[in-house]
């Protein structure tokens, strides 16, 4: 499918967003330092960016308002909703620290209950569509919640770089390796999977009602020029620049951070230099993974156009 990048901003940058609140409101952090401020600041700045990223993708935003009424049924709804609700703990949160210097353990662990359901509920959007194979699985749910606790761990981190001790530093900063190593574990899980089951139980007899008749193979394409249908559903990466953009992916995302963060161990004077860097290739890795993560996806309509067989790659 083709990728918005107001999409991949929105899942990437709210998506970092609830997971440094997550951390806040388990009551990491004393509510009274300049740092802990500062990350409440960043948490919030960066759902709220996401969330309005999201509507650019729209083609009336000013309709946007319509989605939160089906929530009982649309898992897009459902996101929007607890996106909205989120807001309230973890913005009275981030007041208490501000303006008292305090902090609430039964309100910050209501924030981040409603913060992993709020990620969750984001991954369902893609995670319940049965028309892409790909992201029809648990482990889709499973790598949003991952990476989200991920970059909020790593932006934590170097938010806290400053004021933090030497031996929580050095705890915090073994977490975020531990957590980059699970979370693209379970991203190499995911990929695993799609490759293997590509359109998934659909096929060009199933898609087209003709599988009574026999074999269905493609004469010719419908039309000549494209339309919606195949820029946007049928859209399909080169393998060749598949296998590099995951290969790049990985460097930014796993290799550079995690050398980066063990060099900060080993240096504690560049300490905040190392983190900090280490949490910009991080994020980056997450970007273009969540580029990949649609570019790569095969929708059922593309069984109308022949497939992968028949489908033009993107260059």
């Amino acid at each position: 499918m083709h990728p918005a990048l107001s999409v991949i901003l929105f899942t990437t940058l709210s998506g970092a967003g609830y997971g440094l609140a997550f951390v806040l409101a388990l009551g990491h952090g004393n509510p009274g330092a300049l740092s802990t401020k500062i990350a409440w600041f960043v948490a919030l700045a960066l759902i709220a960016i996401g969330l309005i990223s999201s509507t650019f993708h729209l083609g009336n935003p000013q309709r946007a308002w319509r989605a939160f009424s089906q929530w009982r049924t649309s898992w897009l709804s459902r996101e929007g909703v607890m996106a909205v609700l989120t807001f309230i703990p973890l913005t009275l949160l981030a007041a208490m620290s501000v303006f008292n210097d305090s902090f609430h353990i039964g309100l910050g662990y209501l924030g981040g209950i409603m913060c992993a359901i709020t990620v969750y509920c984001t991954a369902m959007i893609y995670g319940s569509m049965r028309t892409v194979a790909t992201w029809h699985t648990g482990w889709t749910a499973a790598s949003y919640l991952a990476f989200s606790l991920t970059t909020g761990t790593a932006i934590y981190l170097t938010a806290f770089g400053p004021a933090a001790g030497s031996d929580s530093n050095v705890i915090w900063i073994w977490l975020a390796i531990v957590f980059i190593a699970i979370a693209w574990l379970i991203k190499y899980m995911w990929v695993r999977r799609g490759q293997a089951v590509g359109f998934g139980e659909s096929t060009m007899e199933s898609a087209t009602g003709l599988g009574g008749i026999g074999k269905v193979r493609l004469l010719e394409r419908p039309h000549m020029m494209g339309n919606y249908l195949t820029n946007e559903m049928a859209f399909r990466i080169a393998r060749k620049h598949e296998s590099k953009l995951w290969r790049i992916a990985l460097v930014l995302g796993v290799i550079l951070p995690i050398a980066l963060f063990v060099l900060a161990i080993a240096l504690p004077s560049a300490n905040l230099f190392f983190s900090g860097v280490a949490t910009l290739s991080l994020l980056a890795g997450v970007f273009l993974e969540r580029w990949l993560f649609f570019a790569t996806a095969r929708h059922a309509v593309g069984l109308y156009y022949g497939g992968d067989e028949a489908l033009v790659p993107a260059e």
